[in-house]
């Protein structure tokens, strides 16, 4: 397999094959499918399939022995881009360059306009969004963030002027998102996302607190009424491994 190549394999398509000059392996991930397997048995996710193609991913001792060099994940409902190291010098490479914010993850996503939509949800600080968006506007959002909820399955930011309880039970680390609007449609928006350092859900957090919650998300869309996640990791920039040059890899978004 050459790079750039966009074969399709038990569901995953391959963007980049590892090789001695470039030693990782970027593929697209369907919605759907999980990034990592949650034990050695589990077959059908994305990590587990990239093995099968390329068997010495088997050999790289990632986080979790059965995840192998997985670097970047992606919720199971979300779709595309995924990194993987195909050897253990590139996985602790990659893993320093992520810990250092010198790994850039961008998203599109296909956004309702709702400017009640984290006052609706609750547990949101003061939005920070002004007025009506524009093609073209950007602007970054920046908050710490705190499990929330039943089972704690979604996030909150956390800012200065959130309440004492919250700020009790922040994380230590500042998150920023960098948003702009990629196109403006009837009822909604693109948003194009970059992060460098990332947390749980941070974008779609970040989007919905700021009144751009991701359609099809059933945490963060006060309006959820159904249908798929419209929400995809498009682009990745990295240093590689064997070279230190700038790694850019993107693709196309399936909502535009």
């Amino acid at each position: 397999m050459q790079s750039g190549s966009a074969e399709m394999a038990s569901h995953i398509e391959v963007i980049r094959a590892p090789s001695e000059a470039s030693p990782f392996l970027i593929i697209k991930k369907p919605r759907g499918m999980p990034s990592a397997p949650l034990s050695e048995e589990e077959k059908n996710c994305a990590a587990s399939v990239a093995a099968s193609l390329f068997p010495s991913l088997k050999n790289v001792k990632g986080k979790k022995p059965y995840e192998y060099g997985l670097i970047h994940r992606l919720d199971t409902e979300a779709s595309g881009l995924l990194l993987i190291a195909a050897t253990d010098e590139a996985y602790a490479f990659l893993s320093e360059a992520q810990r250092k914010g010198d790994f850039i993850k961008t998203y599109c996503a296909l956004c309702s306009d709702d400017e009640a939509n984290a006052a609706s949800l609750g547990g949101f600080p003061k939005a920070p969004r002004m007025g009506l968006l524009k093609k073209g506007d950007a602007f970054s959002v920046s908050s710490y963030f705190r499990a929330y909820g039943k089972g704690r399955k979604s996030v909150r930011p956390v800012t200065e002027d959130s309440n004492a309880a919250a700020l009790k039970k922040k994380g230590a680390a500042l998150y920023t998102t960098r948003i702009k609007i990629a196109e403006r449609m009837q009822g909604g928006v693109i948003a194009k996302c970059s992060i460098a350092r990332g947390f749980r859900h941070q974008v779609r957090c970040h989007l919905a607190w700021n009144g751009l919650p991701v359609v099809g998300d059933e945490l963060y869309n006060a309006r959820f009424g159904g249908g798929p996640l419209e929400f995809e990791c498009v682009a990745l920039e990295f240093p590689n491994p064997a070279t230190g040059e700038r790694v850019r890899e993107e693709a196309d978004f399936f909502a535009v």
